[in-house]
């Protein structure tokens, strides 16, 4: 689910009029569009964050708002005030269409999302999509367009469905109606069923240029400096949404004190370390401790890079990463490095599932690291 990974600064994807970085995967759209190659069913692919939803509801409002012919220029004004015979040159629909406000409010009778809902037992957002979210989808096709044209759904993230919500959904791709049209998002397209992606055409989105990042953040969050936005889009990794996220949460002051911490090692600041720890216990630090949580994997990852023998981190952190992952890869051998790795991976997997003491999980983290590297 990706509607609102990036702390509610950003539009929701839905909600969303621009998109930045993938031009080639929106002119494989359009030129299946206007030859007529498209496929009933697409799954886009790519890291978290990076406008894979985005792109899909943006398809979304071109082709409902095309009405009921397959191909642009069904509706007069489809593209904004330009000419019905002009083929449009990107699926941009003007924030003032009627489709836009209607997909935009989740209000459009020939649209429908799949995504994660609340388990009304717990009140919680449920950690997968379930069966009974999916079976909509069939009751949904199998009605006549509302607005004469396309019929499209959304399934926001596949790679969330459960084995009977995958097979739910296999079905439905096994005899689509005509005029419908499926548009699946996923992270991870590897934990999608082999026999769902082979019936979809696909296309993998790549990160954005670290620049390109930048550039949005200066737009979102205009109060930073550029030198935190370059920060942020460094340790984003090409993802927008999780650069935001980390804006909301304060990642880069987050990601200081971390270095902070692991550049006293091997003896570790006990006392710097319980304060830092202590954060993330309290209630209502749920989403804090997850900033932190994927920020020490990240910087785990790249001292694995550098302890396998790959280049150091570039960019505008790069002197004290380097710094600072240099001494610590000379500590500890390669096998160490992804022992402690997978050990505090099952640790902060676990620590939501098993209701771990977050404080208590980040003392661990540390100690694991330091454990490397004293004589």
């Amino acid at each position: 689910m990706s509607d609102r990974d990036d702390g509610d600064i950003a539009p929701a994807p839905r909600q969303n009029p621009a998109l930045v970085g993938h031009e080639a995967a929106e002119r494989a759209l359009l030129d299946a569009w206007r030859g007529g190659r498209l496929a009933h069913a697409w799954l886009f692919s790519g890291p978290e964050g990076i406008g894979k939803a985005t792109l899909a509801y943006r398809f979304a409002r071109f082709v409902l708002a095309a009405g009921g012919q397959g191909r642009p220029g069904a509706s007069p004004d489809l593209f904004d005030g330009g000419s019905p015979a002009t083929a449009p040159d990107s699926l941009y629909l003007a924030p003032e269409h009627s489709v836009f406000r209607r997909v935009a409010a989740g209000g459009h009778s020939d649209l429908i999302t799949v995504e994660r809902t609340v388990n009304e037992d717990t009140g919680r957002l449920r950690s997968e999509i379930v069966v009974d979210d999916v079976r909509s989808l069939g009751r949904f096709f199998h009605l006549t367009a509302g607005e004469g044209g396309w019929r499209v759904a959304v399934v926001d993230c596949a790679d969330e469905l459960n084995q009977n919500a995958a097979n739910a959904l296999l079905k439905v791709l096994e005899e689509p109606p005509a005029n419908s049209l499926l548009l699946l998002v996923a992270h991870n397209p590897g934990r999608v069923l082999a026999t769902i992606r082979s019936r979809c055409r696909k296309l993998a989105l790549k990160p954005l240029a670290e620049e390109q990042v930048t550039a949005l953040l200066a737009g979102y969050v205009p109060e930073q400096s550029a030198a935190e936005a370059a920060g942020l889009a460094h340790l984003a990794d090409g993802s927008p949404g999780r650069a935001l996220a980390l804006a909301a949460e304060g990642g880069l002051e987050l990601y200081r004190d971390i270095g902070g911490l692991l550049e006293t090692l091997p003896t570790l600041d006990v006392e710097a370390l319980h304060a830092f720890g202590g954060r993330f216990g309290r209630i209502g630090a749920e989403q804090a401790f997850r900033t932190v949580a994927a920020l020490i994997r990240w910087w785990l990852a790249r001292l694995i890079v550098v302890a396998a023998g790959g280049p150091p981190p570039g960019h505008r952190l790069a002197d004290a990463e380097a710094a600072l992952i240099g001494r610590l890869t000379g500590a500890g051998g390669l096998d160490r490095w992804l022992e402690v790795w997978e050990k505090i991976n099952r640790l902060l997997a676990r620590t939501e599932t098993a209701n771990l003491d977050r404080k208590q999980v980040v003392l661990n983290v540390f100690l694991a690291i330091a454990g490397v590297v004293r004589p």
